[in-house]
């Protein structure tokens, strides 16, 4: 799998980049490695991969904008307008990119593979903001702050590291994908595609810079892919090569410093870059034709035929409404929906082109921007609310709702857009035609048409040209050509050409002796085209353009005949001489794009879903909008109101964003800090490291594995456990440079003393103090960025993933996910946890979360190890419930209450000591006939009452050696002993360590509690242990993991210590399990061990799947009897779900195969069964028991059933096991094999 993040010289993604920028000029390629490895091929094997060039350039882009920032923050002042310039054509470039994606690719995907597009779109809306903030921050009239230029290298390395990593992301998982679901063909038209989904202006841009952004052999390569994407349809191909190769004079590069980018500047005085000898009878020069004598005296006035062509289709619209509410007929609604969406792509693309061109160019305050906006709202919540009425189903009560609604709304929609248009009329018309030349007006129309993609042209040029007259027609098509520069001939004649398609059979409408009319001899635009098919004969109405098919076989065969109106076929430049027709009595015939989607199975619902982003007025359209093909898959019944188990997580993530809030906040001051807050700010980041990497590893272990479960939300994580690995490089990327920055400021703070003690004002850091601040503004640009990636992740998982678990999991089920979670994080994580998490909370949050908790591990001992840990620490902060708080002692006094911890008992000790034998049993009586209270609670009260005087007296013992001084001098033997004392190693027979401790119940120094216990009549409670003996310097201490006296220097008691079960261990790994309150051999929870919250007990990582058995280890070994649940042996797991240890099993295996508690196999024995049954077949009964049967149940499968008679051996019909038996036996019965019951 490759790296996620883009790589670097110094590291990898974004942050790399800002390691390179200062410590070297040169430029480096941040490609992602995926890229890298695509693009060292000669060749691209798959259409889809030509991304990869894209990624390329924006990538390079990225890096070279965010070095100059860098630069700029580190005391390298300059100019930063052109840098604003440079991320206005960048977001301009990028964001077309990503909505073209979200358009084509993104839907394409998700029909063939499911739950992976959403997640993509949604990172695209976060880019789109991190665009805008910085956007805000360059546009800010403070850039004199002193703040300024580390908050700009900031915003410019987060944004960097945001695209790239979902670039990296995109080349991991989504490519893939397409190259494996789609074929060749089917890759190529997607591409195809998505370059028209891209409205021409940007295209026109973006492929020169594109092609001036890589190296000579990727230009060819990328040429070599585009002629394989294109349709073999030479005016095509010739569109996009010359936007490829741009004009002679265009795209000329200003270098940028520090940058190996430039900013494209087009021109539209050069000539076309593709010229050559043969092609002079396609120049023109505007004094060739005057079109200024035509009778549109104002082209700007064509503005005024859109809008008759809105309206009039509006109106057409809302007259079809009307007849649906009157005929009640609901089969044509889905036609009726399409056609409301291309009008509304029309309406929105055409109030782009004068949000853009046409009110910029007028130049005074004037915007329809607010207007704009309530029109596409509007048509919006139209679309929307058909979609629901075809989902929902017509019934009695909706129908007539329904139509009063769509009336309204069609109404409401005219009147609106009528208002608006009247407005423009009125208010901007007046001023174009002052202004404005003729030929700028001519111009200012070519551009607001080249605002709309290729796709929409298409359909848009022959629906507007279909409701005009023949004259109108002309002079709309004369002013195209005429505005059109000379390097947009071809594109110019494709425009044409699709106009004429308006008219009645396709008519040419071009004017004789312009040079472009599509149907002239091939020569006139390249000398070896060929013209190839009419994309489209017939007329189109504009119903039926709403819908329309054009070619969708691909590619088409570059010699293929044309057919002129007579039917004479025609196949070659010979032959199209013969055609000696007037040009106005012929007919167009130009190609198709040939991107119909339903080629790709693609919905006409996702050919707008992101239109509103193209203004840049607005961020990307959001979930809840009907711009998106997923939008009801995404969204599920409001289950956020309702408290639920999984909701914990959100707990987290609340911590998780405060804490990058201080990051954030508090990086900005460590260029000027003392060595105290960067241990501290150092202290933060690693605690918010050491908890996020714990709450990511569950997500990746626990919690999405259990959404892949269900079949219907396969591949919904994977974008997010690409998340997890990027963002653990960027930790470690910060950490790195944390670390250096550390030691730097030690360095500067020794050179400093040392200056103030020499007095020699002449000693300086040198490049030292530069070198600091570099690092502190580079690490300034970390944390933010890992706060935007963290922020936008967690964003996204609650927007996209928890809505999923209301909807396929019961409340039982977030339980065990939630118990899951909790089981593999262990004691010391959970000591730093609990306080971090509760910090973020409120009171009512925090209850809620515990509440939580305790249900989920209700069958452990959690809040037993809750209560010790809060006594030991003090915090309070938990909430802890009182009834689970014991009672403290006041003087001497014995205690007579008992507590919800079970560590003492009714009645009282001093009631206990003046009861009688039978008193004491009649007490026992009434234990035994509460109904209130648990078998095991039953138990423990009985237990503790029939020992209750010897438990009295030992209780009475610490009493009389309170007050008393802890000196040793009244104990005896204060001696060290060894757990080998040839080398000298201290401990006992059972443990190594280095202290004895002083039992809390007779006050003697013991190794440990077996060595207590051995030589004891009582046993020894190591948790109320105190104080401890170090054994070098004899010294009693209070308990702990070191040696307090100053002659030991801090010598350790051991490598392991626990503060709860006081318990000391210095040769193997033990770890404490919060659930059994206990210390167990292993590495850790979440480690090689996990706590199984229904079983109550540590189980190995590979036992993720046995089968639970509630409180299954509280309970005896079934073959030497000892309890389980404390012993210090190895224990195994049964299949049945029992447990003994390991030593008994291999010694009851030796003899047996069932289980001795509920007799079920203990293993696979099908070798076994099938020795039996080879033994039974051999075997001859005697005669008068053959006729014989019995009855057995079969213990593997509990049923019943009947077998032959035997002495010893009996098969289950059923599953095939032997572990049978006889439940009643029978004198005779000829048919019992067949028996059954």
């Amino acid at each position: 799998m490759s790296t996620p993040l883009a790589g670097g010289g110094g590291g990898g993604g974004g942050v790399a980049v800002l390691s390179s920028s200062v410590e070297n000029g040169g430029g480096v390629d941040s490609s992602p490695p995926a890229a890298k490895r695509c693009l060292d091929k000669c060749e691209l094997k798959s259409p889809i991969l030509i991304f990869l060039y894209f990624h390329k350039a924006i990538l390079n882009e990225l890096e070279a904008l965010h070095k100059f920032a860098v630069a700029y923050a580190t005391g390298r002042r300059a100019d930063i307008e052109p840098l604003l310039e440079r991320y206005h054509f960048l977001r301009s470039m990028y964001k077309h990119h990503s909505s073209a994606e979200d358009e084509v690719i993104f839907p394409a995907l998700d029909i063939r593979v499911k739950n992976v597009a959403q997640t993509y779109s949604l990172e695209h809306e976060g880019e789109s903001n991190l665009f805008d903030h910085l956007f805000d921050l360059l546009n800010n009239v403070a850039r004199m702050d002193e703040n300024f230029p580390r908050e700009l290298a900031s915003c410019t390395g987060a944004l960097q590291t945001s695209i790239s990593q979902h670039m990296a992301k995109e080349e991991e998982q989504v490519f893939p994908l397409l190259i494996e679901k789609f074929s060749f063909e089917e890759q190529a038209s997607l591409v195809w595609q998505f370059l028209c989904s891209i409205p021409v202006n940007m295209m026109m841009e973006f492929l020169p810079w594109l092609s001036s952004s890589i190296s000579n052999e990727e230009y060819q390569d990328l040429c070599k892919c585009i002629s394989k994407i294109v349709p073999e349809e030479e005016l095509l191909q010739q569109v996009i090569f010359n936007w490829m190769k741009g004009s002679d004079a265009a795209c000329t590069v200003e270098p940028y410093p520090d940058g190996p980018q430039a900013q494209p500047v087009m021109s539209n005085s050069s000539k076309c870059a593709c010229d050559s000898s043969k092609t002079g009878k396609r120049k023109r020069s505007e004094s060739s034709v005057n079109f200024s004598d035509s009778t549109s005296s104002h082209p700007i006035d064509e503005i005024l035929l859109w809008h008759s062509a809105i309206k009039r289709e509006l109106l057409e619209i809302a007259d079809e409404a009307r007849k649906i509410q009157v005929c009640g007929d609901f089969m044509d609604l889905s036609s009726f929906n399409e056609r409301l969406q291309f009008i509304a792509e029309v309406c929105i693309f055409h109030s782009i082109a004068e949000d853009k061109v046409i009110f910029p160019a007028v130049d005074v305050e004037l915007s329809f921007i607010q207007e704009h906006a309530e029109e596409e709202s509007q048509l919006s919540e139209f679309r929307c609310l058909i979609e629901r009425f075809q989902s929902a189903g017509a019934t009695s009560t909706s129908s007539a709702d329904f139509y009063e609604k769509l009336c309204s709304h069609a109404d409401q929609i005219i009147e609106t857009i009528q208002r608006h248009f009247h407005s423009e009329e009125v208010q901007v018309l007046p001023l174009a035609r002052t202004h404005f030349s003729f030929k700028r007006q001519q111009e200012l129309l070519y551009q607001s048409l080249c605002m709309m993609p290729l796709k929409l042209i298409e359909r848009v040029l022959p629906w507007l040209v279909g409701s005009l007259g023949k004259e109108e027609a002309m002079n709309f098509i004369r002013n195209m050509q005429s505005a059109a520069p000379a390097s947009d001939a071809a594109l110019v004649t494709l425009f044409s050409g699709w106009a004429c398609k308006g008219r009645g059979q396709g008519v040419c409408l071009s004017p004789c002796g312009t040079g472009f009319c599509p149907f002239k001899r091939s020569s006139d635009i390249e000398e070896d085209y060929i013209q190839t098919s009419c994309a489209c004969a017939s007329s189109l109405s504009a119903r039926s353009l709403s819908s329309q098919a054009d070619d969708t076989k691909r590619p088409v065969k570059q010699n293929a005949t044309i057919t002129c109106e007579d039917g004479n076929a025609v196949g070659s430049s010979e032959n199209l001489n013969a055609c000696e027709l007037p040009c106005s009595d012929r007919s167009c015939h130009v190609p198709g794009l040939g991107v119909n989607s339903s080629n790709l199975g693609l919905s006409s619902l996702s050919t707008a879903k992101s239109l509103r982003s193209l203004s840049f007025n607005s961020s990307a359209p959001s979930l809840n909008s009907s711009l998106f093909i997923w939008e009801t898959d995404g969204q599920s019944s409001d289950d956020g109101r309702i408290e639920r188990p999984i909701d914990t997580i959100f707990k987290f993530h609340k911590a998780i964003r405060k804490d990058l809030e201080f990051l954030d906040v508090e990086s900005g001051k460590l260029s000027d800090c003392d060595e105290t807050f960067i241990r501290q700010f150092i202290g933060r980041f690693r605690l918010l490291w050491g908890l996020y990497r714990a709450h990511s590893n569950a997500e990746d272990d626990i919690v999405f594995p259990a959404l892949e479960s269900k079949e219907a939300l396969h591949n919904v994580s994977h974008s997010y456990t690409l998340d997890h690995k990027q963002e653990e490089k960027l930790f470690e990327d910060i950490s790195c440079v944390l670390s250096e920055l550390s030691h730097l400021h030690e360095k500067l703070h020794r050179t400093s003393l040392l200056e103030q003690l020499s007095g020699n004002s002449e000693i300086t850091a040198g490049d030292g103090t530069l070198k600091y601040k570099e690092l502190a503004t580079k690490l300034q640009g970390m944390c933010k960025s890992i706060k935007v990636t963290l922020d936008q992740h967690i964003f996204r998982e609650e927007l996209e993933l928890w809505p999923l678990f209301g909807k396929h999991f019961s409340v039982q089920d977030q339980d065990k996910i939630v118990g899951r979670i909790i089981g593999t994080t262990g004691a010391e994580v959970l000591q730093s946890m609990l306080p971090w998490v509760t910090a973020a909370l409120t009171l009512d949050e925090q209850n809620k979360m515990m509440d939580t908790w305790k249900q989920a591990t209700k069958n452990t001992m959690f809040n037993e190890w809750l209560n010790e840990c809060l006594k030991g620490t003090g915090v309070s902060s938990l909430q802890v419930q009182s009834s689970e708080t014991s009672t403290s002692r006041k003087g001497i006094e014995l205690q007579e209450t008992l507590d919800q911890s079970d560590q003492m008992f009714k009645p009282g000790w001093k009631d206990i000591f003046r009861m009688n034998q039978n008193e004491l049993e009649a007490e026992i009586r009434k234990v035994y006939r509460d109904s209130s209270l648990d078998p095991r609670r039953k138990a423990y009260l009985v237990q503790n009452l029939m020992t209750s005087r010897w438990i009295a007296a030992q209780q009475k013992l610490p009493q009389e050696v309170i007050g008393e001084t802890s000196n040793g001098n009244d104990i005896g033997g204060p001696s060290p002993s060894f757990r080998d004392s040839e080398k000298e190693v201290f401990g006992c027979e059972h443990y190594k360590r280095n202290c004895k401790l002083r039992a809390a119940c007779c006050g003697k120094l013991f190794t440990c509690r077996f060595c207590h216990d051995k030589v004891s009549d009582h046993s020894m409670d190591r948790k109320s242990t105190k104080e401890m003996m170090c054994m070098v310097c004899l010294e009693i201490q209070p308990v702990g993991p070191i040696c307090t006296t100053p002659s030991c220097n801090i010598f350790p008691m051991a490598k392991y210590y626990c503060t709860i079960c006081k318990f000391f261990d210095d040769e193997r790994n033990v770890y404490h399990c919060p659930y059994c309150n206990l210390c167990r051999v292993g590495k850790g929870l979440g480690v090689d061990y996990f706590h199984c919250m229904t079983c109550n007990c540590c189980l190995g990582m590979k036992l993720a799947s046995h089968k639970c058995l509630e409180k299954g280890l509280e309970t005896n070994c079934p073959i030497c009897c000892d309890f389980l649940f404390t012993s210090s042996a190895t224990v195994r797991a049964l299949p049945c779900g029992h447990y003994m240890h390991s030593a008994c099993f291999q010694a009851y295996t030796c003899s047996h195969y069932t289980c001795p508690i509920c007799s079920k196999s203990l293993g696979d024995m099908a070798v076994y069964f099938g020795m039996l049954d080879a033994l039974l077949a051999a075997e001859e009964l005697p005669e008068e028991y053959r006729d014989r049967c019995q009855d057995i149940l079969c213990n593997d499968c509990d049923r019943k059933g009947s077998a032959r008679f035997h002495w010893l051996y009996h098969k289950c019909t059923y599953c095939g096991s032997y572990n049978t038996r006889v439940i009643k036996s029978e004198a005779f019965d000829p048919n019992c094999l067949d028996s059954r019951q």
